[in-house]
């Protein structure tokens, strides 16, 4: 079992949206029939077992093995990852695409490189999966309070010209052999624990932006994570 799968097909995001097959995924992070299934979520056995096939059709759910009972085979499911990622390709041609509108400081140019992260990282992973092997990949996740929003405005400007800087010194347009890799930063605030929590006000003499006023991240708690690198260059998918 993977520990994420990405969906690329509208069909299979479609059916793994479906409440009842959503529970059944969820459920099958440990192996079961339908019969066992239909115990565990108190559904008809038939329907559990109709929804069960339109999983596996679409490779959200795969066999696990065939039980013997008596003269009946008892088919165990499980699912093919222990969570699930949608890609904006299932979207196609209206999936963000930030190269529409590059805008630093826009909050919806972040989210389009997200989607961009997502949709790239994603087929990566497809691709290696079929071909047995592993991607190169690196991460960093921290947390940052800033005591106000020059502070902030002073890291976000450090921190690009670092990374100008690190680009700079290491891309080789001619390298033979070489490879080219995205490098995505952002910043932003960490949302509220309640949804329907409002917004904190700015720091007085912040500069906003009436369209996205979430743009730059404001307090958030200082508790920096650690990064990690999925695989060495060496285990690099090529395919």
């Amino acid at each position: 079992m993977l520990d994420v799968a990405v969906i690329e097909e509208p069909a299979a995001a479609e059916a793994s949206l479906d409440p009842i097959r959503s529970r059944i995924l969820a459920a099958l992070a440990e192996p079961g029939s339908a019969a066992m299934l239909a115990t565990r979520l108190g559904l008809p056995r038939q329907k559990v077992n109709y929804h069960l096939k339109e999983l596996e059709r679409h490779g959200l759910v795969e066999l696990a093995e065939e039980r013997r009972k008596g003269n009946v085979t008892e088919r165990v499911y499980r699912a093919t990852a222990c969570s699930y990622v949608i890609s904006p390709s299932v979207l196609a041609a209206v999936s963000p695409d930030p190269s529409r509108a590059p805008d630093q400081l826009s909050a919806r140019w972040l989210l389009a490189l997200g989607s961009r992260l997502v949709q790239e990282v994603g087929a990566l992973l497809t691709g290696a999966s079929r071909a047995g092997r592993r991607v190169a990949t690196f991460g960093i996740d921290a947390q940052v309070r800033f005591a106000s929003a020059a502070d902030r405005t002073a890291f976000a400007e450090e921190l690009a010209q670092s990374v100008a800087t690190l680009v700079s010194r290491y891309h080789d347009e001619s390298a033979p052999g070489g490879r080219s890799h995205r490098v995505v930063v952002g910043l932003h605030q960490i949302p509220a624990a309640s949804p329907s929590a409002i917004p904190a006000a700015p720091h007085p003499g912040a500069e906003t932006r009436p369209q996205d006023n979430a743009a730059g991240p404001k307090d958030a708690a200082a508790r920096p994570k650690a990064g990690g690198v999925a695989a060495t260059p060496e285990q690099e998918d090529r395919t």
